[in-house]
C-alpha cells in the first residue's frame, strides 16, 4: 500500500535518472553538520514547544492579575499555540524567498520581542496581541525551518533524526515548567516573561546553525540509488507524486528563461556600474542600490512564484489526493492529543484520585513516554524492512483506541496504562515530516508541511474549547473524548481510503496503456 521514501522522487523532475547516475555523497548528508542541525532543531523544540507546554504556570498568574474569566484568559495560550502552527503556509513563502536560516533568525527576534512586550501587559487583550500574535508568529517562523532543515540533511536516517529533534518538546515541558515556576516565585510573572524573552533570543543562534546545503547537494537527491528490498512495494504514493508532476510543477523552461532574463538585467547593471567608475560617487551609489534592489526583486519573484504554484497554480499540492486526505486527518488528530492534557486533571478529581495523581501526575506519564515513543518509532521506521506509512497508521490506531477507552478507566493504574500508551503512540508526530516528504518530495516539503501544521493549529485552537463546551452541556468529559475520538477515526479512514483509490486508478491506467 505504501511506497518507501526512496521509491518516491525527491524532486518532481525526470525520475528515469534515479539510480542511473551514482555520485559521491555529501559528507554532511546523514552525518557531519547534519547532527548540528538535529541539535539546533532539538533546542528550538525546547524553547518553543516546551515553553508552550508550560504556559499553565503563567495562566494562573494572569487569572490572579487581571481577574478575567477562565475562558477568556485561556485564549492567550490557545492563540500562541494555534498561531504557531496556523501561520505555516505563510512561513513557507518566507522560506522560499529568504531560506530557512534568515527566516528562523527573524522569527527568534520576533518571538523574544513578544515575550518582552508581554511583560508590560495591562490587560488580557494586550496579551492577545503581544503574546498570542507576536510571539506566536515568531515561534512559527522558527519551528517550520527547524523541521524542514532536518528533512533536507537526512535521507537514510530521517525518521530517527526527526524523532531525536522533536524529543525537545518533552524535555522542554519539564525544563520550562520548572524554570517559569521558579522565575515567577522569585521575580514575579512580569520579570519572568522578560527573562524568558532574553532566553528566547537563543533561537537566533539556533537559526544561525541552519546552514543551507549547496544547490548541487539538494539536486543530487534525485540520484539516490534505490534499495532492492523495497522495489517490490506498491507505487501508490509514488503515483501521488506523479499526479503533481503531471499537472506541471513549476515548468522548468519558463523558469530558466526568466532566470536568464533576470541575469541579463543584473549584468547590464553591473556593466553600467563598471563603466561609470569615472562618474561621481553619487551615481555609483545609486547604481549599487539599483543592483541590490534588482537582486532582491529577482529573489522575491522567484520565491513567490514557487510558493504560489504550490498552493494555487496548476501544480497545486491539492491535486495530490493522498495529501488532501492527510490534511483532513491533521484537522482532527492534534486535538485528540491536546484534550487529555487539558482535561485529565478534572477527570482525576471526579474519580477522587488526586492524592495518587499528585505523587506522579498522569500528564507527566504522557510527556515522559512521549519522548521515548518518538525515538523508538523513528528507529523502527528507518529499518529497511519496515514501511514508515504502516508504522504511522498503527500508531494512529493505537492512539484513537486509547482516546475512546480512556473515559472507561476509573482507577489510577488503568488510567496510567492508557496514558502511557497515549504518550508512546503519539510519538508518530516525529514521522509526520517524513510521511509529508514521501508524499510531495523534498522540494515542496516546506510548503506542504506548512499546510499540515496549519491544520494541526486549527485543531489545537478549537479542540479544547469544543471539549469544554461539550462538558458545559453534558456535565461529563466522557462525550468530549468520544466525539474527538470518532472525528479522529474519520481522519484515519480518509488515510486508508485514498491510497486504495490511488492504487486502483494506477492499475486501471496501466491496463489502458497496455491495451493501447
Amino acid at each position: 500500500m505504501y511506497a518507501s521514501r526512496e521509491d518516491i522522487g525527491y524532486d518532481f523532475g525526470d525520475d528515469s535518472k534515479v539510480g542511473s547516475k551514482p555520485i559521491k555523497p555529501n559528507p554532511n548528508i546523514d552525518g557531519g553538520w547534519a547532527w548540528m542541525i538535529v541539535l539546533s532543531s532539538f533546542l528550538v523544540h525546547i524553547l518553543i514547544m516546551g515553553s508552550q507546554m508550560a504556559l499553565g504556570i503563567l495562566n494562573v498568574e494572569w487569572l490572579e492579575e487581571f481577574n478575567q474569566s477562565r475562558g477568556l484568559t485561556a485564549w492567550v495560550s490557545s492563540l500562541s499555540m494555534g498561531i504557531t502552527l496556523i501561520v505555516g503556509p505563510f512561513i513557507g513563502l518566507f522560506i522560499s524567498m529568504c531560506g530557512c536560516r534568515k527566516t528562523a533568525i527573524i522569527g527568534g527576534i520576533l518571538n523574544a520581542l513578544g515575550w518582552i512586550l508581554s511583560a508590560y501587559a495591562s490587560n488580557v487583550h494586550y496579551l492577545f496581541l503581544t503574546f498570542g500574535v507576536t510571539a506566536g508568529v515568531g515561534s512559527g517562523m522558527v519551528y517550520l525551518p527547524a523541521v524542514v532543515m532536518v528533512g533536507q540533511y537526512f535521507q537514510k536516517r530521517r525518521a530517527l533524526a526527526q524523532g531525536l529533534s522533536t524529543t525537545g518538546t518533552g524535555f522542554g515541558a519539564f525544563l520550562m515548567t520548572a524554570l517559569l515556576k521558579y522565575l515567577c516565585i522569585e521575580f514575579g510573572w512580569r520579570n519572568a516573561m522578560f527573562i524568558q524573552g532574553a532566553i528566547s533570543l537563543n533561537l537566533c543562534v539556533c537559526g544561525a546553525l541552519m546552514r543551507p546545503l549547496a544547490p548541487k547537494d539538494v539536486v543530487s537527491e534525485k540520484y539516490i540509488v534505490r534499495s532492492n528490498s523495497e522495489e517490490n512495494q506498491a507505487k501508490v504514493l509514488s503515483h501521488s507524486a506523479e499526479t503533481i508532476k503531471s499537472n506541471g510543477v513549476l515548468s522548468e523552461e519558463p523558469e530558466k528563461k526568466e532566470e536568464t532574463a533576470n541575469e541579463e538585467v543584473l549584468d547590464s547593471v553591473q556593466h553600467i556600474e563598471i563603466g561609470g567608475k569615472s562618474r561621481s560617487g553619487r551615481n555609483m551609489y545609486g547604481l549599487r542600490i539599483l543592483k541590490t534592489v534588482s537582486q532582491l526583486t529577482v529573489t522575491v519573484r522567484k520565491g513567490f512564484a514557487m510558493w504560489y504554484s504550490s498552493y494555487f497554480g496548476a501544480a497545486s499540492l491539492f491535486t495530490n489526493r493522498v495529501f488532501v486526505a492527510f490534511i483532513i486527518w491533521a484537522l482532527f488528530a492534534y486535538s485528540s492529543f491536546v484534550i487529555p492534557f487539558i482535561h485529565l486533571p478534572e477527570i482525576v478529581k471526579q474519580y477522587n484520585l488526586s492524592s495518587q495523581n499528585n505523587i506522579f501526575p498522569l500528564t507527566s506519564i504522557i510527556a515522559i513516554v512521549h519522548i521515548f515513543g518518538k525515538v523508538i518509532l523513528g528507529i523502527i521506521s528507518d529499518l529497511p524492512c519496515i514501511s514508515t506509512w504502516n508504522v504511522f497508521l498503527m500508531a494512529n490506531f493505537t492512539l484513537v483506541t486509547c482516546i475512546l477507552t480512556l473515559p472507561l478507566m476509573q482507577t489510577y493504574v488503568s488510567l496510567a496504562v492508557v496514558c502511557a500508551l497515549i504518550g508512546f503512540s503519539s510519538g508518530y508526530f516525529s514521522l509526520m515530516p517524513v510521511v509529508t516528504e514521501d508524499l510531495v518530495g523534498t522540494k515542496h516539503l516546506a510548503n506542504a508541511y506548512g499546510i499540515i501544521i496549519c491544520a494541526n493549529g486549527i485543531s489545537a485552537l478549537f479542540g479544547p474549547p469544543f471539549a469544554g463546551w461539550i462538558y458545559d452541556i453534558t456535565h461529563k468529559y466522557d462525550f468530549s473524548f468520544y466525539i474527538s475520538g470518532l472525528l479522529y477515526m474519520v481522519g484515519i479512514i480518509f488515510l486508508l481510503i485514498q491510497p486504495c483509490i490511488q492504487k486502483k486508478q494506477s492499475r486501471e491506467k496501466s491496463t489502458e496503456e497496455a491495451q493501447v
